[in-house]
């Protein structure tokens, strides 16, 4: 049986973007005070005692494996006639480089955040460095949205589909990262108004 790497690379494209947004909804609930909220309150006691960190850390490890597993299948194509330099720097990939490049980002960007939360580095940084690190998960997301949408399933320079079920998925991601970015800002600005009111 032959192995289609092209769909299976982009099923695990579709995965790793489910799991990073996932990942960033815990990290933008951990950043609150979700303890105090009345929803979690009304939660059955043996949810509560799932380590929302543990959670978020290991299913950070779950969406790098898929990240770096997504493009490495391409290799095992010959016609699609990808080398490993145009994954790590893929400005002259044989398909679509521009947008290719928006996924090596995001895995740059994505290896940088785990890296800096390793408890050995994070102690060495001081708060403030780590959190600016942090803050790049936002983007790594947005660039793994984008590379998802506009990336063709089939490598090849057409139009965006908007209503492919695949860009479906990213794109409600997108929405999902938006809407949870705003929420989370909101959040800091009151914050930040209850302090300058003290």
């Amino acid at each position: 049986m032959d192995i289609n790497w092209l769909d299976l690379s982009s099923t695990l494209g579709l995965i790793a973007t489910a799991v990073l947004t996932f990942n960033f909804l815990l990290g933008i609930l951990l950043s609150t005070a979700y303890r105090r909220s009345p929803l979690w309150k009304k939660l059955p006691a043996w949810l509560k005692k799932v380590s929302l960190d543990d959670l978020h850390n290991w299913t950070a490890y779950v969406a790098l494996a898929l990240v770096l597993a997504h493009p490495l299948l391409l290799l095992a194509d010959p016609s699609l006639r990808y080398r490993v330099t145009d994954i790590l720097l893929p400005i002259h990939a044989p398909h679509q480089a521009f947008w290719t490049l928006f996924g090596a980002l995001a895995l740059y960007a994505l290896i940088a955040v785990i890296v800096t939360t390793q408890k050995r580095v994070k102690n060495r940084l001081e708060f403030r460095t780590w959190k600016n690190i942090h803050l790049i998960s936002y983007g790594t997301a947005l660039l793994f949205i984008i590379h998802g949408v506009v990336m063709d399933p089939e490598l090849k320079d057409r139009p965006v589909d908007w209503l492919d079920g695949e860009k479906l998925l990213s794109e409600l991601c997108g929405i999902v990262l938006i809407a949870a970015t705003v929420i989370r800002y909101r959040h800091f600005r009151r914050q930040q108004r209850r302090l300058a009111e003290r």
